[in-house]
């Protein structure tokens, strides 16, 4: 059994493995860089430790000043979090030569699956349905532009070694290939030192839809169900809910199983996502898997009453998967990313909190590091909280977080909060009516400077 746990990132994700571990007996380390010296999660950790300056190169993804720190004060585990370090397979394994766990899937697992050209082939291997595409990354544009004419337009071009959106690009048409190429490539070395591209048949009004799923070292796997993750910009997702109003019951077993089957396939261990796009004909295809925590994952927590992270921990630990009597779905759960940024702009707005009121009531809860007088630094991610309500139904969970929105107030900077609170009046969104380019529509009919 674990002692001692070290959290390998920042903010409100650190914070929430704290609370995991706190229940659980287990102490904890934070470490932090400068700019994060007055972050709750340094606050309420058993010891927290400086790594490096603000800049996530030289603190967050430094991997000698992590081990180190994790050494320094005799952690003997390791939990990532999501970003940064999460799923660097390299990590995983120099912790393991130090003597550390790593809570988390195998390095190899994290290799395999993080590569999008590799995980579609497993993928293949597995029977899960597939996009028309590319079955090795792309080695030239000649190449490249062959495949495309052979697909069909639109296609998209997806960095191999990485996601969040960079090293993205749709393609309508073949006159703007070589310029879209290029740029993807450039994107996808910029952000992930490997500008390999693979290719793919770009579906027009899909959804996102991600699967929770889970395996243990003695062989189990299962899944917890989907969340709808199609509300987003620029494929960052902005808001997601579960379960997706799409989803009937047999369509619900049929993807949760070809999850379960993809995951079994690679041994899959601890906690990862498999996500699907749902075309309007209920077909679905395999996109790509994540081998971490999800920032959305309190969604499913909701809904099955499961505590994910604890779950991580004790996987880790070599414990089995209870899964007698299997999860029960209740209820309707929806989050909302609450991002420092302008609402209009999306431009980022770090800077002081100067008041800082979060909702309560039933069915509320809220994940954030921030607090009045924080300050918000510019070198990371804007999101500083999580709002995340559930209700019986889905249009009860919506009227509740209506009114959670309504009643957070967070003044001296701004926030996403009056763009959630819109999206929840969408008459499109209230039926359930929604694709990844709800945004897109939703962006291009709201009159200039409304909310």
């Amino acid at each position: 059994m674990f002692k001692k746990i070290l959290i390998a990132n920042r903010g409100e994700i650190a914070l929430r493995v704290i609370h995991a571990c706190r229940e659980l007996g287990i102490a904890t380390v934070a470490v932090h860089s400068t700019a994060d010296s007055d972050s709750l999660h340094v606050t309420y950790a058993d010891e927290g430790i400086c790594i490096g300056p603000p800049q996530s190169t030289d603190s967050y993804l430094n991997l000698n000043a992590v081990i180190s720190a994790a050494e320094i004060t005799g952690a003997d585990a390791v939990h990532p979090g999501y970003g940064f370090l999460a799923e660097k397979a390299h990590f995983a394994e120099v912790l393991a030569e130090c003597g550390l766990s790593w809570i988390g899937p195998k390095p190899e697992t994290i290799r395999l699956m993080g590569d999008k050209a590799k995980a579609r082939q497993m993928a293949i291997k597995a029977g899960v349905p597939v996009l028309m595409g590319s079955e090795e990354p792309l080695d030239d544009l000649t190449e490249a532009l062959e495949l495309a004419s052979r697909v069909g337009y639109p296609v998209i071009l997806k960095a191999a070694a990485g996601g969040g959106g960079r090293g993205m690009r749709i393609v309508q048409h073949e006159e703007e290939f070589e310029h879209q190429y290029s740029t993807a490539a450039n994107e996808a070395t910029a952000a992930f030192g490997d500008g390999s591209i693979y290719l793919e048949k770009y579906l027009v009004e899909p959804r996102h839809i991600e699967f929770q799923i889970f395996g243990d070292r003695y062989g189990n796997v299962i899944h917890l169900g989907e969340r709808e993750c199609s509300i987003q910009r620029r494929h960052q997702k902005l808001l997601e809910e579960s379960p997706s109003p799409a989803l009937t019951p047999a369509l619900r077993a049929e993807m949760g199983a070809a999850a379960v089957q993809l995951a079994k396939a690679v041994g899959y261990e601890n906690a990862g996502t498999i996500e699907f796009l749902l075309d309007v004909d209920d077909s679905f295809y395999f996109m790509e898997m994540n081998t971490r925590i999800q920032v959305e994952h309190p969604v499913t927590e909701m809904v099955m009453g499961v505590d994910l992270v604890k779950m991580q921990i004790q996987v880790a630990q070599g414990e089995a998967l209870k899964i007698e009597g299997g999860f029960v779905p209740r209820g309707h759960a929806i989050e909302c990313r609450v991002n420092a940024e302008d609402p209009e702009n999306f431009r980022p707005s770090p800077g002081k909190i100067i008041t800082f009121h979060p909702p309560g009531g039933p069915g509320v809860r809220v994940d954030t590091h921030a607090y009045e007088h924080y300050v918000i630094p510019p070198f990371y991610d804007s999101m500083i909280a999580k709002l995340i309500v559930h209700d019986a139904d889905r249009d009860a969970a919506i009227a509740r977080m209506s009114r959670a929105l309504d009643h957070f107030v967070i003044e001296g900077v701004k926030t996403s909060i009056p763009l959630h609170r819109g999206i929840l009046q969408d008459p499109a969104f209230q039926a359930g009516q929604v694709s990844t380019r709800f945004m897109e529509r939703y962006l291009a009919k709201k009159p200039d400077g409304a909310n």
